[in-house]
């Protein structure tokens, strides 16, 4: 049996997923066509339901859960891992200077921008740009203030960019637990049985990544390229973690207090079904 897959190129993706897509481990007869992309472009091919599996942000996640469910594996979830917001000039009171200015998001489904609009509901001048690309915009003078995510949380300082708000510590003192980034989501018209089967592969591709971190190495680097080694693994060691093996109570306590944040906001509308596998 083959399943399309997607998920980015980051470095936390293809740590996790190498062992399963390079027949490092059993994968129980499933074969992965791999679809590789930016986030924000596998959320919106969730909404065409275009591939059977793929990592979504958590927010896109709220819009795409009629037609596929979260898998306990693979998310990516975690302590002081959240998005920042980043200027080139010193903003001190952010609450009523950053709505007044324009802000890069990294797109408009990502959970980056789900805090940043739980956190500033009044900016309404942002402009959707590829997460790399933010950075060049905020010092090229494009825009004031930019969400930045994955690699870009490095990288900042040394462009002579400061932090405005840490998004991550908004989100974990207003919810008092991890914050949910992605996670891997598959279609609901699955069979159950291959819904479970996908669950395992992920966690066994997983604790493999784990168990063996140089395995995953040629194919990490080959997908970042532009990126140090102490960079890819700084962002491996961010967000991979015993969450990402496995939600486990704690996680999907913590999927669910995003989700009931942001219907209680009006962002999401409810939803009726299952929202994760197995809970």
């Amino acid at each position: 049996m083959k399943l399309s897959i997607g998920y980015s190129s980051c470095p936390n993706d293809t740590f996790i997923f190498d062992a399963m897509v390079n027949g490092k481990i059993d994968t129980e007869g499933i074969k992965f066509e791999v679809v590789m992309e930016d986030v924000e472009n596998l959320n919106r091919r969730a909404f065409a339901k275009e591939l059977d599996v793929s990592k979504l942000s958590y927010h896109a996640y709220g819009y795409a859960w009629d037609d596929y469910i979260m898998l306990e594996s693979g998310s990516a979830l975690g302590n002081n891992c959240g998005p920042l917001v980043i200027s080139n000039t010193e903003i001190k009171q952010p609450s009523l200077e950053i709505p007044k200015l324009n802000v890069a998001i990294p797109g408009k489904f990502t959970t980056a921008n789900l805090l940043f609009c739980m956190a500033y509901p009044d900016a309404i001048n942002k402009k959707e740009l590829l997460f790399s690309e933010i950075e060049d915009n905020i010092v090229n003078g494009v825009v004031e203030v930019g969400v930045i995510i994955h690699e870009n949380r490095f990288t900042y300082q040394k462009r002579g960019l400061k932090k405005v708000v840490d998004l991550g510590e908004f989100w974990e003192e207003m919810a008092q637990g991890p914050i949910p980034l992605g996670g891997i989501a598959i279609k609901r018209k699955i069979s159950d049985k291959i819904k479970q089967k996908i669950n395992r592969i992920i966690e066994r591709s997983v604790k493999f990544a784990l168990d063996n971190p140089e395995a995953s190495r040629n194919y990490v680097k080959s997908n970042a390229q532009v990126m140090k080694d102490d960079v890819i693994e700084k962002h491996i060691g961010l967000y991979v973690n015993k969450y990402t093996l496995k939600l486990g109570e704690k996680g999907v306590r913590a999927v669910n207090k995003l989700f009931e944040k942001a219907i209680e906001l009006n962002i999401l509308e409810p939803a009726n079904k299952t929202l994760i596998l197995n809970h």
